[in-house]
């Protein structure tokens, strides 16, 4: 698959594409997936979307990157398959009541985030966090929530030419946060507690 365009900006950098790569075999689009994506920022997440599901949504609560996610979706007009909707506005508003999946960019509002998707039974959730201490918060929330299935963490090293030879350059860790609200007869003590419903 070829890499997508991001020739704008939205001075917080897009999602970088190591990562979106796991994120993309996470969420497992299928082309009649609705997916969300929670804080669009730069667009690069609603845009490998839209190469796979049938319909995305896009929200941003900044009008000015919710801009940039347009312009860079226009820029990649040629492989989006997907419906595109962009909403302007601050989640859990404007979250729809129908995705397959939800993918969280941001740690803002992301536990109520959580309860919509447990509300409306989201089968697929994945969170991007990059502050440790954010991400102690956001495991214990999806366990809360009966919704945990794995934690990574990624780290990239890329390499570069030093004195004709290469070496490296590591990126800051993300961890990544996958869970699923789909009923499968579990609870949210079974879940937190780690055992298998009787």
């Amino acid at each position: 698959m070829p890499p997508i365009a991001l020739p704008h900006d939205a001075k917080a950098g897009p999602t970088k594409p190591e990562i979106r790569a796991v994120v993309r075999s996470k969420l497992a689009l299928e082309p009649d997936d609705h997916v969300v994506d929670v804080g669009s920022c730069t667009g690069a997440v609603t845009v490998e979307a839209a190469r796979e599901a049938g319909h995305v949504t896009a929200i941003e609560r900044k009008p000015d990157r919710l801009e940039t996610t347009e312009r860079n979706l226009a820029a990649n007009d040629d492989i989006v398959e997907a419906t595109v909707e962009l909403r302007n506005a601050e989640a859990p508003e404007g979250l729809p009541a129908d995705a397959d999946a939800v993918f969280l960019g941001g740690s803002r509002n992301f536990e109520a985030v959580l309860d919509h998707a447990v509300e409306t039974g989201v089968d697929r959730i994945v969170m991007n966090v990059s502050r440790l201490e954010v991400a102690g918060k956001a495991v214990t929330a999806f366990r809360e929530r009966g919704v945990l299935e794995e934690v990574l963490q990624v780290q990239v090293s890329q390499g570069y030419e030093l004195a004709g030879a290469t070496s490296f350059d590591a990126n800051n860790p993300v961890y990544v946060l996958v869970g699923s609200a789909t009923d499968d007869g579990s609870t949210p003590a079974d879940a937190a507690a780690g055992g298998d419903p009787q």
